[in-house]
């Protein structure tokens, strides 16, 4: 399997980056391939209005790496793992510029929105986290996040590994061992029990038969 994993902290060795680059060595030893993608190194603006942007062929105008990695990295893609800083209790802007981004293939006015749509459904989504402070919902709104954009493209949401440090590299330190725990997220992220129940949704009486 394949998994396209964003880093979108700015700091290059900050702690977020380093436990997805754990979740990185973990989806190799189990064999998977894992595509790392630093988002400053694809980014360069936020989603402007499409309409009044857009090439006539219905291309976005905007000259960065976004385009080529949406298409040709990430869309193939059988899952996704995304690792960000708690930047004022969200994401850092750099994540969200990269969904918001993707409105521009998926809107009618790209010719290839239907493809780009159906390619991006079905992918198990994975969430790599890190903040200073230990606050229980610190994170609470970026997890909502990634939920309803699971929901939204009928994906799997795998879960989180949340690690606590401030100072570069002060995620190590943590006891509950976040890097351990990243890297064993990537060995089981294709295998791992993720379940979203209904109220009507069929099921045993047990988890783990």
């Amino acid at each position: 399997m394949k998994a396209f994993i964003l880093s979108s902290s700015p700091r290059r060795h900050g702690n977020s980056a380093l436990l997805a680059e754990a979740v990185r060595d973990g989806l190799v030893e189990a064999g998977h391939e894992a595509d790392f993608v630093y988002a400053d190194d694809v980014l360069s603006n936020f989603l402007r209005d499409c309409r009044q942007c857009r090439r006539a062929d219905g291309s976005c105008a905007i000259e960065d790496n976004f385009g080529q990695v949406f298409l040709e990295r990430f869309l193939p893609a059988d899952g996704f793992i995304t690792a960000t800083p708690v930047y004022w209790y969200g994401s850092s802007a750099q994540m969200k510029a990269f969904f918001d981004r993707s409105f521009c293939y998926y809107a009618a006015s790209y010719p290839g929105s239907g493809d780009v749509i159906q390619r991006m459904m079905g992918k198990r989504i994975g969430l790599v986290l890190a903040s200073e402070e230990t606050f229980p919902m610190v994170a609470a709104g970026i997890v909502s996040q990634m939920q309803e954009y699971t929901r939204y493209t009928r994906g799997t949401f795998a879960g989180v590994v949340h690690g606590i440090g401030n100072a570069r590299g002060e995620v190590a330190r943590d006891p509950n061992d976040p890097i351990g725990q990243a890297r064993r997220f990537g060995e089981t992220f294709f295998s791992r029990h993720a379940s979203d129940y209904q109220i009507d949704t069929v099921r045993g009486g047990r988890v783990w038969g």
